[in-house]
């Protein structure tokens, strides 16, 4: 444990090196005063005060000069003070600040396989209390280092007075220092199981008041409560634990040093009688072992925090080495160059087996198939056949098995990554709103879109209209999740947000399910054209609704993970059995008003990817 803390803390310093450097030299300068002033006040008492106190009379000059020496020392421990804590302070907070960015950019590098794989109470767990469990040794560590300065310059001290006196601090010191090793060796279980506790908790948390409508709606409060306080009760019960242990060695901590002075004065007192040191000398020492408790305990709390330094590294260390990302290639697109073109061309996709849930087994197979510029192309299927993972694949949000994904004829895997975003967008059948304006959900800051950009994509998402009869129009608050909003109206703010950025390639998946059939023909007509009669984007759309589906130039029917017939939807409907059924049903559903409530109602709750799963 202490050859893995001292890695971490040998980090720490590589990366801040001249900021170590000030607060350490701070923490130095404060420990040799510290020495400095031991033997200042030795020999003020045996050189003023005793002289005094024997001829009744004091000295003004020896006086005076003793109280500009202890005045002078002081100011410079108050100088190492300032420097030591500023230091440490701004070295521990800019670490902490550049492994938070760290880990997010991380989290953005890795696919969504990774994700899978990871619950989001963790992920912030480690962005959070992680770091900053990693870097809590910083705040005491240059007072360490100063303290071992100290420690040597003090022992040093001590056999320039008397060998038998430098005995006792040769006993105390590596005494203390056992005593902080032992302590840190219990204490590493115990930290890493509160801080592995605290991600759970973490996770518990999030999921319950991300899932607040499943569990009042199914009554579940309950039981949410019990398994959040089952979980909190755990992580009390650890931090009992560590609490416990620190009860046991804090005192044993203070009482070494105290014991030290302790044997210093019956040491001294047996030497001072032998004539052996003069009594300014043994005041000096007892007053330095005095002094010496508080500066040694900066030790103990290093060694203190070292395992949970060490368990908070871990697991962000873990986040860092992850493997996986996507790397990006350096060709660019035209932005410029009118609809785009997307083709799918023998594409193979199977998720990781390592996901939870998951077993690896095939979910696309050879699909081949393409939308051409300016052109609205249509994938229908049953649940499980591939549809939305075609959707992700189209972004780039995963990588096929096999086969190629291209965009104007370049494979997505060699465009640069601001290349791809400009060109193609994905607007979710389940839309993610920010707790931010209006228009900064449809704006995201994006160099370039300014009010008029932003109105004139909620028109074309027919979302001006409600936009407008807002209190504060694009100024006003959403709402976390949008929740101020409908279903319809935040699938036509994310629909407005993916317009906003005037992408070549539309993908949307499923993405106007709760919207008015009628304004959503209104919608993909007012995408099939721009203002100049033209095409503004090809559209790639899952779609269910026939309405949607008959304004497709092509439709592209799927079954498990393959394209079995390709047309128009006059054509699919007359010469293909399971689609027919599939778009019967799927018209019933719209016709049965208690079952498309319930679609309503229900689909927002399932993630698309969960849909093609």
């Amino acid at each position: 444990m202490l050859s893995r803390g001292l890695s971490v803390l040998g980090r720490a310093i590589r990366e801040q090196p001249r900021i170590f450097a000030v607060a350490v030299s701070g923490s130095v300068l404060f420990g040799l005063m510290v020495v400095a002033s031991a033997f200042v006040v030795g020999g003020v008492v045996g050189d003023v005060v005793v002289p005094a106190v024997e001829t009744g009379s004091v000295g003004l000059g020896a006086l005076a000069l003793a109280a500009a020496l202890l005045l002078g020392l002081s100011v410079m421990r108050v100088v190492g003070i300032v420097g030591r804590r500023l230091g440490a302070g701004y070295m521990q907070y800019r670490l902490q600040a550049a492994y938070r960015r760290r880990v997010t950019r991380r989290y953005l590098e890795l696919p969504l396989s990774w994700h899978h794989r990871n619950a989001t109470g963790t992920l912030l767990s480690n962005a959070n209390s992680d770091v900053e469990a990693a870097w809590n040794p910083i705040a005491p560590l240059p007072f360490a280092v100063g303290t071992l300065v100290m420690l040597v310059g003090a022992v040093v001290s001590l056999f320039a007075v008397d060998w038998a006196l430098a005995l006792v601090g040769l006993t105390v010191f590596p005494a203390l220092f056992a005593l902080n090793v032992a302590y840190s060796r219990r204490m590493a279980p115990r930290q890493a199981r509160a801080q592995r506790l605290r991600a759970e908790v973490s996770g518990i948390a999030h999921e319950s008041f991300d899932g607040a409508l499943v569990v009042k709606t199914m009554g579940r409060e309950a039981q949410e409560t019990a398994r959040f306080a089952s979980h909190a009760g755990q992580l009390r019960d650890a931090l009992i634990s560590v609490g416990r242990l620190r009860g046991i060695f804090d005192p044993m901590l203070e009482t070494l040093p105290s014991l030290g002075t302790l044997a210093v004065l019956v040491v001294g007192a047996y030497r001072l009688r032998q004539g052996a040191i003069e009594v300014s000398e043994l005041i000096s020492v007892a007053f330095l072992f005095t002094v010496l408790a508080f500066p040694v305990r900066a030790i103990g709390w290093v060694l203190a925090e070292l395992p949970r330094s060490v368990a908070g590294w871990d697991r962000v260390r873990r986040v860092l080495d992850a493997t996986g990302e996507m790397p990006y290639g350096d060709t660019r697109l035209d932005s410029a160059g009118g609809p785009a073109t997307l083709s799918f061309t023998d594409v193979g996709f199977a998720y990781d087996p390592a996901e939870a849930h998951l077993s690896g087994a095939e979910v696309l197979g050879e699909v081949t198939f393409s939308v051409g510029a300016g052109r609205i192309v249509a994938l229908v299927g049953p649940t499980g056949a591939g549809k939305s993972t075609i959707a992700t694949l189209a972004v780039r949000l995963v990588d096929p098995r096999s086969g190629t994904v291209g965009l104007d004829g370049v494979d997505v895997r060699e465009l640069a990554a601001d290349s791809l975003a400009g060109t193609a967008a994905l607007v979710a059948q389940v839309p993610f709103v920010f707790d931010d304006t209006v228009r900064a959900n449809v704006s995201l800051d994006r160099p370039g879109i300014d009010d008029e950009a932003v109105w004139a994509a909620l028109r074309l998402a027919e979302a001006d209209g409600f936009v407008a009869a807002l209190p504060a129009g694009l100024d006003t608050m959403v709402g976390e999740r949008g929740t101020s909003l409908s279903g319809g109206q935040r699938q036509r703010l994310t629909l407005a947000r993916a317009l906003a950025g005037r992408p070549r390639l539309l993908v949307l998946d499923d993405a106007t399910s709760a919207v008015d059939p009628r304004v959503e023909a209104a919608i993909l007509a007012g995408l099939r054209s721009s203002a100049t009669g033209g095409p503004a984007a090809s559209i790639l759309v899952v779609a269910y609704r026939r309405a949607t589906i008959a304004l497709a130039d092509e439709v592209i029917y799927l079954e498990h993970g393959r394209v079995v017939a390709r047309g128009t939807h006059a054509a699919l409907l007359a010469t293909v059995p399971g689609y027919t059924n599939l778009v019967t049903a799927y018209e019933q559903a719209e016709v049965d008003p208690e079952r498309q409530r319930t679609y309503d109602e229900v689909t927002p709750l399932i993630s698309p990817l969960e849909v093609d799963r």
